[in-house]
């Protein structure tokens, strides 16, 4: 249960903030109305890698991953909502907002479906 934690919560709380404080940075910048794309562009790439660096030496089912996914989206969306439509009166919820929502879910999917395949690989098996 505390790996869980660790993996859903934590990880999820973690990758939330690193966006969370990179917008407020954006915010302030000349860059505020495409900040939202900026993130998606930098930050997914940097979530999937160390995603897939954090869960790389375990073998788990792929329903294990869903639920990261799902724990994660909903502290997206809970924080989202708290911090940002709540404390600072924001209503913007665009297209880059819902994009970024189903990549939250789909970023461990994704990374547990390529570890779940590579890990069933017989040794010395070429991929074509």
């Amino acid at each position: 249960m505390q790996q869980w934690i660790k993996d859903a919560a934590g990880l999820g709380t973690l990758f939330w903030l690193i966006g969370y404080f990179a917008s407020l940075v954006l915010f302030f910048s000349p860059f505020y109305a495409s900040m939202g794309w900026i993130l998606l562009t930098l930050c997914t790439p940097a979530t999937f890698i160390i995603t897939w660096w954090w869960f790389r030496s375990r073998t788990l089912p792929i329903s294990y991953y869903m639920k990261v996914g799902i724990a994660w989206t909903a502290i997206a969306i809970v924080f989202d909502y708290l911090f940002i439509v709540l404390l600072l009166n924001a209503l913007y919820y665009g297209v880059d907002v819902f994009i970024y929502y189903a990549l939250t879910f789909l970023t461990p999917v994704s990374v547990g479906l390529y570890l779940t395949r590579r890990q069933k690989k017989p040794e010395g098996q070429l991929e074509h």
